[in-house]
């Protein structure tokens, strides 16, 4: 017969959980071994034989913070095109499949010549609207129909979604990807005794990719914009909001990218971006789980540095926050209950506040933190309140936002936030709250290490940002932090002139759909 399970008593339960949290804080370090290939790409590998799996990925340290105006959202697109395949995946004849990419670089050529008379003519105000059917040229309208009919040829040759088949035939899961501002990430789970598959298709996209679709997969990442952000109660909002917070800054355009920008980003200019920030030398390999370091290492010079290095590095991201002088405010009508958005500049990624910082927003958010305790069950201005802080690699973000409760105004809840903030930099947070955030703190890093998977994403998320080794000192860092860094931050950080305020009212003062605050909705 089946056992029964175990139940632990409570006080069993807490022993547990202050063991797990001493050992995370004293000796719990994830065993990262760095090497670097011979064209520069970097390996890092945590062997470990818990299961016979393998969770494997790679960062190319690029995202939309790299881009500029005119090619906004191309580092997104690339995780998209990354899944089109190489000369063997994805076709059924690769030279007919070449001949037609050739022929639908041509027709789009003259498509982008008569797109830019009709740029002129929105300068003119002649027309309205480049998006609009009925503003295209005639000859345009015809190139278009060339064009549509080339992509149903290449799509008679292709393999739909191979790459993921093949992987999902030899027991892999997890496959995906994301964009951020400051990484572009690829990973999944294989079998163990499937390491050296992964090798090779990880290798062979890198090194023999092939753009298919790439002009209708434009299209598909222009509608993944319609509908997360035009088409969404708060995206349009969130989207000017996050504009007006970060400047000149490059975080100021979504990672999704300006509509127009992306509509019109060019197979050459692709071309151009991916030998740039896909090179070995701005590519990071990740490893965790039951392999051989010895081994692995060996692998991945016989598949990976056999690509090679880039013949330019990439140029350094030099824009830096120049500071602020005013208060920024903006006032927006949406199709959501009424809410107020806060969101001051910080600090970036390992700059010595970000964990300070941290605890500010810690002790404001949750279910048990001060924001909710106050707005929500005490005053009753709010149905949601919330705080964090967000470092990224150039630059980082404390928000605050609340939905404001029927009777009262996103101004009242304005002043209940900047009357907490203003309680952290006046009075001591007393000792057994800041180290209950300190245990919870270390409880969650240590969840977070307790898989090969968890432990993958975490190195990608430290490794994007700029740096892997953060996955050990997270843990001391958060345990330093003093009661008096509380209060210096709380001093230096949280003045009117650092800070963009979004009041949201209710369009038409009608009912509205339901929608959590977000104060920084493209993170």
């Amino acid at each position: 017969m089946p056992r029964k399970p175990h139940h632990f008593r409570p006080a069993s339960l807490c022993f547990l959980l202050l063991f797990a949290i001493g050992t995370q804080a004293n000796a719990q370090r994830v065993p990262v071994v760095e090497k670097t290939l011979s064209n520069g790409m970097r390996l890092l590998m945590v062997e470990r034989h818990e299961e016979p799996s393998v969770a494997g990925g790679w960062v190319a340290h690029v995202g939309s913070s790299n881009e500029r105006p005119g090619i906004t959202g191309i580092a997104h697109l690339f995780e998209h095109m990354m899944f089109k395949g190489t000369p063997t995946i994805g076709t059924k004849d690769y030279s007919k499949d070449l001949q037609i990419i050739g022929e639908q670089e041509r027709v789009r050529g003259e498509m982008r010549a008569e797109e830019a008379k009709m740029r002129v003519a929105l300068r003119r105000g002649e027309i309205d609207d480049l998006m609009k059917l009925e503003n295209a040229t005639p000859k345009l309208r015809e190139l278009k129909k060339q064009f549509d009919g080339l992509i149903i040829q290449q799509r008679g040759l292709m393999v739909k979604d191979e790459f993921d088949l093949v992987y999902t035939t030899a027991g892999g899961s997890r496959l995906n990807a994301f964009t951020s501002n400051d990484e572009t990430a690829y990973f999944i789970m294989v079998p163990a005794n499937k390491l050296e598959l992964w090798m090779w298709m990880e290798s062979d996209r890198l090194l023999h990719p092939v753009f298919r679709e790439f002009y209708s997969e434009r299209d598909v990442v222009y509608e993944e914009r319609r509908l997360r952000t035009e088409s969404t109660p708060l995206g349009k909002a969130g989207e000017a909001f996050e504009t007006m917070f970060w400047g000149g800054h490059p975080y100021s355009w979504p990672v999704i990218g300006w509509p127009s920008d992306v509509s019109s980003i060019s197979k050459a200019q692709a071309d151009e971006f991916y030998s740039i920030y896909y090179s070995p030398q701005n590519i990071t390999l990740i490893l965790v789980g039951d392999f051989k370091v010895a081994e692995a290492e060996k692998g991945a010079e016989r598949y990976f540095g056999r690509i090679p290095r880039g013949q330019i590095d990439p140029p350094e991201m030099i824009t830096v926050d120049p500071g602020h002088a005013v208060e920024k405010r903006m006032n927006a009508e949406v199709e959501a209950n009424p809410q107020v958005w806060i969101n001051w500049h910080t600090v970036p990624f390992q700059h010595r506040d970000t964990y300070p910082l941290e605890v500010m927003g810690r002790i404001l958010s949750g279910r048990t933190g001060r924001l909710h305790k106050a707005m929500v069950l005490e005053s009753k201005l709010a149905t949601e309140a919330s705080a964090d802080q967000g470092s990224q690699k150039w630059g980082g973000a404390f928000s605050a936002a609340a939905e404001v409760r029927e009777g009262h105004t996103p101004q009242e809840c304005e002043l209940a936030i900047y009357e907490q903030i203003k309680r952290l930099a006046e009075e001591d947070v007393p000792a057994e709250e800041l180290q209950k955030i300190k245990n919870q703190f270390a409880a969650s890093e240590y969840r977070r290490i307790s898989g090969d998977f968890p432990i993958l994403m975490q190195l990608v998320r430290s490794e994007g940002l700029g740096d892997w080794r953060e996955i050990n000192e997270a843990g001391a860092k958060m345990q330093g932090v003093t009661v008096a860094d509380i209060r210096r931050v709380a001093r230096q950080y949280f003045s009117p002139q650092n800070r963009t305020v979004a009041i949201l009212t209710r369009k038409g003062g009608g009912s509205a759909q339901k929608a959590v605050p977000a104060a920084r909705p493209t993170r």
